[in-house]
This record gives structure tokens, sequence and C-alpha cells, in this order.
């Protein structure tokens, strides 16, 4: 078994699975291309550049609430280390399996000295504060969105009291000690705090909030109204529609569900085309932000291994 993980971990492995996710991301554009094309030509130029902007400002504010988490359990990684670590995982998202983006982070947080057991504890909590987040302002949204909204999926809300309290700092403390056990790991060696937790759902309420200024602004783009009411669609729209792609776990990483909600509460605002245009596009744009970011993301590590060997 020895043997078998440390070919796993071998450079040529981790660069290949590496190229693999940077493939199938790059192929998830090129797959839709002609509708890609179609869209953008029924979007003003200036909706397609901003949303691109805010796609990775919400990348780069995810990347803030999992090294929060991180820093609490107690390695607070330098701004450089924490990119190569955290863009360079995301890329995982793209390749089948739902899992692989927290094995990423796992190895490639191990060149910077944090244990594997807290790089999984921080990723599984950094998703679970996404999840408490965007039910949060899916809520809030309720109101303004269409009826059918509450009537269709909002079962997904009685799963808010559940998951606040498990990320109460004491219970949360138990349960990754439980689930270490389990797995023969050893434990955390600095248990989760009020404070890192509060700061991460801050960093993660404002990423919420820029993913869904995205879509406003590719909605605007289109024809929506722009004013405060569809802003805030906007923004509780898309919370809930991952929120709710998240809790639906028969369907590996909420494929299709996370459009349909997105439909649908924008459906209101916008004819079907325009409808069709912001989902397509959406997509589009947070796929480059996270291809874009990850090569960031593998340039730093280079550069920052070639520090080292220098150093030695």
């Amino acid at each position: 078994m020895g043997r078998i993980l440390e070919v796993l971990r071998s450079t040529p492995v981790r660069a290949g699975f590496l190229l693999l996710a940077l493939g199938l991301a790059i192929w998830a554009i090129a797959a839709r291309w002609d509708e890609v094309v179609d869209a953008l030509g029924r979007t003003a130029p200036w909706a397609v550049g901003a949303a691109l902007v805010l796609s990775l400002i919400y990348v780069l504010l995810t990347m803030m609430a999992w090294r929060a988490v991180l820093a609490d359990l107690g390695s607070r990684l330098a701004p450089s280390a924490t990119a190569s670590v955290f863009l360079v995982s995301q890329l995982g998202k793209y390749v089948p399996g739902g899992v692989w983006n927290i094995v990423a982070a796992a190895e490639v947080g191990s060149d910077h000295d944090v244990p594997r057991r807290r790089s999984v504890s921080a990723m599984a909590v950094a998703v679970l504060l996404s999840l408490v987040g965007g039910l949060l302002l899916a809520l809030a949204v309720v109101p303004f969105a269409p009826s059918e909204i509450a009537d269709r999926f909002g079962w997904a809300f009685v799963a808010l009291p559940v998951v606040v309290a498990v990320l109460m700092p004491p219970v949360l403390n138990r349960l990754l000690g439980m689930l270490l056990r389990l797995t023969r790991r050893p434990p955390l060696e600095t248990a989760l705090t009020w404070r890192g937790v509060g700061e991460a759902l801050a960093w993660t309420l404002a990423s919420w909030i820029a993913a869904g200024v995205q879509v406003w602004v590719l909605a605007v783009g289109v024809g929506m109204t722009p004013d405060v009411p569809t802003l805030l669609l906007c923004i509780g729209g898309y919370a809930m529609a991952w929120s709710v792609g998240f809790l639906v776990i028969f369907v590996p990483a909420g494929a299709g569900v996370r459009e349909v909600i997105l439909a649908v509460v924008l459906g209101g605002s916008l004819a079907a085309g325009g409808v069709l245009v912001v989902v397509i596009l959406s997509r589009l744009v947070l796929t480059i932000a996270d291809v874009a970011l990850g090569m960031l993301g593998l340039v730093l590590g280079r550069r920052m291994r070639r520090r080292r060997s220098t150093g030695a």
C-alpha cells in the first residue's frame, strides 16, 4: 500500500493529473462552442468583460475563505503559497468524481508542509460554509423570486438549521475528530474557533455576492432591468442554485440542477432566449476564471519550488 501511495504521489503522476484536469476544463468550453459563440454575439461586450472580472474575484474570495479555515486549523500560508495550492486544486473540479479538488489540495498543500488531513478538513469546512452562506442569501431573495422557486425547492431550506448547527465549532471539531478516527488518521493539532469560522463565513458571503453580481451583469447585458430588486434576485438566485445543486447528491456536482434553478429565477425578468444566454455565459466565464487562475497557481508553485531548490 505504501508503494502504491508513493507512486500516486510521484511528480509524473501529479503532473499528469493536472494536465488531465486542465484539458477537461478546456474541453468543457470547447464542447459547447457553438452555443458559446451564439451567446457572445447576443450579449453586450462590456457585460462579458465585467462578468469575467467578477468571476476572477469570486474564485479569489473563495480562496480567502479556505485560507481562513486553514489558518484557524494551524497552517497560515502566505498569499503566494495559498494561491499555488487552492487555485491549482480547483482544476480538479473538472475531473469526474467530485472529490479531486480536495485530493489536489491535500497533495499540493503537502509541498508547503500542510498535513493532508488538515487540507482535507479545511476544504470540507469551506464547502459547508459555502452551503450555509448560499442558503442564507437564498432565503433573503425568496420574496423577489417566482413562486415556483419556493414550491419546487423550498425543501432545501430545511437543511439550513442542520448545517448551521454542524458548523458550530464545538460540534464541528467533534465531527472532524470522529471522521479522522474512523479513517485511522491522527487528530487535528488545533481546533476550529468561533473567530476563524466567522472570518471564513464573511469571505464566503462576499464570494457569493460577487458571483451573483456576475450573473446580474450578464442579465443586464441581454435586457434585464438594472435595478436593486433584480440585483438581489441574481445574488440570491445564484446562491440558491449552487446550494440546491450541492444538496441533490445523486447528481454529480449538481450538474444541470443549478442551471434549471437559475433559469427559473431569471425567467420572470428575462425572455427565454436571454435566460439561456446568461446560463451559458455564466458557466463559461467561471470556467475561464478557474483555468486562468489555475495556470497562475501552477506558475507560482513552480517559482516557489525553484526558490527552495536554489536556497538548498
